[in-house]
């Protein structure tokens, strides 16, 4: 008996000091956060498009506001109050702009708590709690001084935005569409505010008659640019920027690597934003951004310039970007001696120039893109060795056949004959 009483004794006492605690626990403040307890509101509750987790809606549309109200959506919601959303936001549904101000004046309050607002600067409390300044306004003052019978001051931002309500009321759109669960909240913040992918649900569809007559363009929504541009992009409260979801366009640090492919593939998107110079500053070679090409591109670009010459020349031109780079490190012609023995810039002789042709020859490369060759050399350069007086006695550059069509391109264009032929050469009057 005395062991039992050892191991029993313990939850005796915890049995004891619950009911003790619980009682002097404080009662729950409701109405000073969506849920009791400041508790993260799941995402079935928030508005449509919102993501799990939520990061909220966009601080440039939707400025952050400072609450200083006290209410229980949920609690006016219920079959005891009876209330509606239109019993408090009347307004909203004859609403043509997001300018309008639809939080409910004081005077919607008096019927239920006994108040009177008609005249702001004199208010008069109800007689009961519920009735009072402070019930509902936070930060109320009471005693003496100037700030005697004053509330904090309510701040919410108007919305960097084009909506109508009245539109979107008239179409039978529910509350709930565009601020989730409200009736299941107390507190309603700006995490109630609407989503932009959650709008492209009815503004994306292909009929009409499920998405009326606003279409999914930009300036449906978004303020018309000054400069140029269809949409407004900078506010004070930010620069409007794409999110991720939007045809992958968040500007994250490495989108001038992805902005490629989304340019390409819409480009009108990107000009929703951007005028046309702004691109042009950079492709045209204007603005030219150092961080296009990796860090070891210096090792590297010889591959990609061999393999991609007219990408490179979208940017650069030969015969003063490389050119001049070519000529400082010691790889092209006319740089010194000593620096072009220690930096060579064509494969080894052997697979150059030597005899048999092979992959990699000057020859193949000449014809596969000879303005690479020009970017550095002359046709005198090509005569050295190519003309008649040139090394070995020279290189007929003339393949088999050439004599029957000779006539042709001496006619269309006698110049390159004359870099090897006087105009007197009787050889050439063959082809005259």
């Amino acid at each position: 008996m005395s062991k039992l009483l050892f191991w029993l004794l313990p939850l005796l006492v915890m049995v004891a000091v619950i009911p003790a605690a619980l009682a002097e626990a404080p009662a729950t403040v409701h109405g000073l956060a969506p849920l009791a307890g400041d508790q993260r509101v799941p995402k079935a509750m928030l508005p449509a498009g919102a993501f799990d987790p939520d990061e909220g809606p966009s601080d440039v549309i939707f400025p952050v506001q400072h609450l200083t109200l006290r209410f229980n959506h949920a609690k006016h919601l219920t079959k005891d109050v009876g209330a509606t959303c239109k019993t408090c936001h009347a307004k909203t549904y004859k609403s043509r702009s997001a300018q309008d101000w639809l939080i409910p004046s004081g005077e919607v309050c008096d019927a239920c708590h006994s108040t009177d607002h008609s005249n702001v600067s004199a208010v008069k409390p109800g007689d009961e709690a519920m009735g009072q300044c402070g019930y509902c306004h936070l930060g109320y003052n009471a005693g003496d001084g100037a700030d005697k019978n004053k509330v904090a001051e309510l701040q919410i931002p108007r919305a960097n935005m084009l909506f109508d309500h009245q539109a979107h009321a008239d179409r039978n759109i529910g509350c709930a569409q565009c601020h989730g669960a409200v009736d299941q909240l107390e507190l309603a913040t700006r995490d109630q505010l609407p989503r932009m992918r959650g709008c492209f649900r009815c503004h994306q569809m292909p009929d009409s008659a499920s998405r009326g007559d606003a279409k999914s363009a930009c300036d449906t929504c978004h303020f018309r640019g000054k400069q140029g541009t269809r949409i407004q992009t900078m506010f004070a409260t930010g620069t409007l920027m794409p999110p991720r979801w939007l045809h992958n366009a968040e500007h994250t640090p490495d989108f001038i690597e992805r902005h490629k492919q989304i340019a390409a593939d819409d480009s009108q998107f990107c000009s929703n934003c951007h005028k046309e110079d702004f691109c042009t500053d950079c492709h045209d070679g204007r603005v030219r951004p150092r961080t296009i090409h990796p860090s070891d591109y210096l090792n590297m670009h010889a591959i990609e310039a061999r393999m991609e010459t007219q990408k490179c020349s979208s940017c650069h031109r030969d015969q003063s970007f490389c050119l001049d780079c070519h000529m400082r490190v010691g790889v092209a012609e006319s740089s010194p001696i000593a620096a072009k023995d220690s930096g060579r810039f064509h494969p080894p002789k052997s697979m150059w120039s030597d005899p048999p042709m092979k992959p990699g020859h000057h020859g193949f490369e000449a014809e596969r893109n000879l303005n690479a060759c020009v970017s550095c050399h002359t046709e005198r350069d090509c005569v050295t060795c190519h003309g008649a007086l040139g090394v070995g006695g020279g290189f007929d550059p003339h393949k088999n056949g050439f004599l029957g069509g000779c006539s042709t391109q001496f006619h269309r264009n006698p110049r390159p004959c004359f870099v090897c032929h006087e105009p007197t050469d009787s050889k050439l009057a063959m082809c005259r």
